[in-house]
């Protein structure tokens, strides 16, 4: 841990709180047969991924992975997904990234998933920062943490070693 690094989250920390979100999305989905998780690249996917592992134990809801990839620095630019539109069309689909920071990804991306009919949106985020700058919630999310605009909170995926940290 370097000097000015706070943990936020440890490993099983994180665990826990995927499993506790994994169980919100099966009660907001318990009359469905199939449930689409979309994971904002790099971590998003990595925590999407994760997801759908407690879901799938927990329930018997058919889960469809998806990676979203959105231009960080210029969201506006075209945004893909790893899976075709007509795959996720008329079906529950839950958005997910590691953390909400001042929500321009998070609402980029709901903008890219309203352009196709939906059974059902949720979002879902490890770490929710309260800096939003546009008017975007998570509908899950593992902790929420009221921070400084000049901390910068990063989630770190490593085998057995996850963490969220403050820097």
């Amino acid at each position: 841990m370097s000097q000015g690094e706070t943990i936020i989250l440890t490993h099983k920390e994180i665990a826990h709180k995927i499993r506790r979100i994994a169980y919100q999305v099966y009660e907001t989905n318990v009359g469905e047969t199939e449930v689409v998780i979309a994971g904002i690249k790099t971590n998003g996917f990595i925590l999407a991924k994760k997801l759908k592992k407690e879901v799938e134990k927990i329930s018997d809801l058919k889960v469809t992975l998806c990676e979203v990839i959105i231009d960080k620095k210029q969201p506006t630019n075209e945004i893909k997904t790893s899976i075709p539109a007509e795959s996720y069309s008329n079906k529950s689909l839950l958005l997910v990234d590691d953390v909400l920071h001042s929500g321009t990804t998070l609402i980029y991306g709901v903008k890219h998933f309203l352009n196709v009919p939906l059974q059902q949106f949720k979002t879902a985020v490890l770490v929710d920062r309260n800096h939003k700058k546009y008017p975007i919630k998570a509908d899950f999310k593992g902790i929420s943490l009221s921070t400084s605009i000049n901390e910068n909170v990063a989630v770190i995926f490593e085998k057995q070693k996850a963490k969220a940290i403050l820097e």
